[in-house]
């Protein structure tokens, strides 16, 4: 995702009237969100398509969305965040258009998932960003590595398979 900056940007931040000028309407919940559309605007920015019935329940499970569609509904940007709803929240999927960035709008979806979450108490929020793209984050309060603490991911091997609940030996 390309960072956009400057005064186009400046816009977008506040009540949404330069967005509105743009043609672009706010959307915080999945309806009218056309699965298709965003399928192809992640593929276009380099993210993996996704089945649709599965990113139907990504969506049911999430607890924050922002989106910015066009004067026909399409989606141009989009944000979601998932989390325990108290205190901790992660961002994920910030995509732009490609034709919409370098204009701010990543930056108006981003500053509104963060704005939401706040509202409900979150107080930590966190995202996974691509090294490209860090730097597009910082200057909205995210930072890597605060306080020396170091996101991990757990990486399934291969030939592993899940632990049995029980084992068949018993010991008393």
């Amino acid at each position: 995702m390309a960072a956009g900056g400057g005064a186009a940007a400046a816009g977008f931040a506040g009540g949404g009237e330069e967005l509105r000028r743009r043609g672009l309407s706010v959307r915080r919940t999945a309806a009218g969100l056309d699965l298709d559309a965003l399928n192809g605007m992640f593929s276009r920015v380099g993210f993996p398509r996704r089945e649709p019935a599965r990113l139907r329940m990504a969506l049911e499970h999430t607890q924050a969305l922002v989106w910015l569609a066009d004067g026909a509904s399409r989606p141009v940007a989009f944000a979601r965040a998932t989390g325990d709803g108290v205190f901790n929240a992660v961002v994920w999927d910030v995509v732009v258009e490609p034709d919409w960035q370098g204009v701010g709008l990543g930056k108006a979806v981003v500053e509104r998932i963060v704005a939401d979450l706040r509202r409900t108490g979150v107080c930590n929020i966190a995202l996974y960003a691509e090294p490209k793209v860090v730097g597009f984050y910082r200057p909205l309060g995210f930072a890597t590595d605060p306080d020396g603490i170091r996101g991990m991911v757990y990486v399934r091997r291969r030939d592993s398979s899940p632990p049995p609940l029980f084992s068949s030996s018993s010991s008393g």
